[in-house]
């Protein structure tokens, strides 16, 4: 069975980085944008990593330029704008696609694992969230309008 510890990702520093260092532990996978009207969830995000990281929690940051041409810019810019404007310590990826033919294939599966609204699998909008457990599996998915510091129960709850 699939889980996310089979996936590779590209990180924001361009080193390939194998999900499974992250075994054992609660993720919230998210895609990110920096010029988006959700872009300050970046606040909350950072706050839950701070909050629940020595329980065993990571965030695990995908930008993503899909929606409305909101993160046009390369790995240093987003970096730089992360790091500045949001104080930004959790993980940060490489650029990617999160729907379409180039979809990463982290992204493809989070999808096939925890359909949106109504079925539809399609990611809708930047800071689509991921909850993962410890097992490596999808517990929920979460809208973009889903605040951070909505998911802190759950967050709990995976915990254990």
């Amino acid at each position: 069975m699939t889980t996310a510890y089979d996936f590779t990702a590209t990180d924001i520093d361009g080193r390939p980085r194998s999900l499974d260092e992250y075994r054992g532990k609660v993720l919230l996978i998210v895609n990110v944008a920096s010029q988006c009207g959700f872009t300050p969830q970046y606040t909350g995000l950072e706050q839950l990593e701070r909050k629940y990281q020595a329980q065993g929690f990571e965030v695990l940051g995908f930008p993503c330029d899909q929606f409305g041409h909101q993160e046009p810019g390369d790995e240093a810019e987003i970096k730089e704008f992360c790091s500045l404007t949001y104080d930004v310590s959790f993980t940060m990826y490489a650029k990617i696609d999160v729907n379409g033919d180039k979809a990463h294939p982290l992204w493809k599966w989070l999808k096939d694992e925890k359909g949106g609204f109504l079925g539809i699998d399609a990611i809708k909008w930047n800071f689509s969230k991921f909850l993962v457990g410890r097992d490596g599996k999808v517990i929920k998915r979460y809208a973009p309008t889903d605040k951070p510091e909505s998911i802190a129960g759950d967050i709990e709850k995976a915990l254990g």
